[in-house]
């Protein structure tokens, strides 16, 4: 590809707007040597540098977010969005950057976003059956039936003709939960808590598949996957 459209694609500006970095010598290689012409080959990712900077992660890359609460996975919101915890350009990439399914805004942890749309396909696809483990803070104790009840396949969410595929719970205390789903539906934990006469207080991500939120991301910080962690997504499912 040349480097004026890789640099587009990957939201550095318009093609017009990489004409002038290059022009003003703003478009180097690590070693310091000065690019200047657009309709060259991209040379290696990592050798790239725009106004002193490495790049961005490559196309096809897969990051992990710490996501806190207050902040939605969208856009364009009145809310806070998870994309002003990264850099802007994420947002025009060619491709986007996409979030990998919904937080809502008052839930936190695990947040993976991508700009590859096959992997993208494969994550949120009801066939893949990728599980999501949560942490949820109750208002209630657990009741001893809710176990059970989550794990039937029975559990019919309010406003919902389908029930739910079965779902583990693993009692922490009396008032948290780790709770396994393998679905994506609209604010499911907190609907399914409400069927059975409970709140949650606080929700939070710890695992997609088998793909930890690791202790040492603080909220707030992303970084990019590597193909083993990627790997590890699939290999609970």
């Amino acid at each position: 590809m040349k480097l004026g459209r890789y640099l587009t694609q990957l939201g550095y500006g318009t093609r017009r707007e990489i004409g002038w970095l290059l022009d003003v010598e703003r478009i180097q290689l690590a070693d310091g040597t000065v690019l200047t012409d657009a309709q060259q080959l991209v040379p290696a990712h990592e050798s790239l540098r725009v106004l002193g900077e490495p790049l961005d992660p490559p196309p096809d890359s897969v990051i992990m977010l710490h996501k806190p609460a207050g902040y939605v996975c969208s856009t364009e919101d009145k809310n806070p969005l998870v994309y002003n915890l990264m850099p802007s350009r994420f947002t025009q990439r060619t491709p986007i950057m996409s979030a990998v399914g919904r937080l809502d805004r008052e839930t936190t942890g695990l947040l993976l976003l991508t700009d590859n749309g096959q992997l993208l396909h494969r994550l949120t696809s009801p066939k893949s059956h990728v599980p999501r483990t949560y942490r949820a803070h109750l208002a209630e104790p657990l009741r001893e039936d809710t176990a059970p009840l989550f794990a039937s396949g029975t559990l019919m969410l309010d406003g919902e003709t389908k029930p739910l595929l079965p779902a583990r719970v693993e009692t922490i205390d009396p008032r948290t939960a780790r709770v396994e789903i393998t679905e994506g539906r609209y604010h499911q934990v907190r609907r399914m808590f409400a069927a059975v006469g409970n709140h949650v207080e606080g929700l939070h991500r710890e695992r997609v598949g088998g793909l930890a939120l690791p202790d040492d991301l603080a909220p707030r910080a992303w970084r990019l996957l590597d193909q083993g962690e990627i790997d590890l997504i699939f290999a609970a499912s």
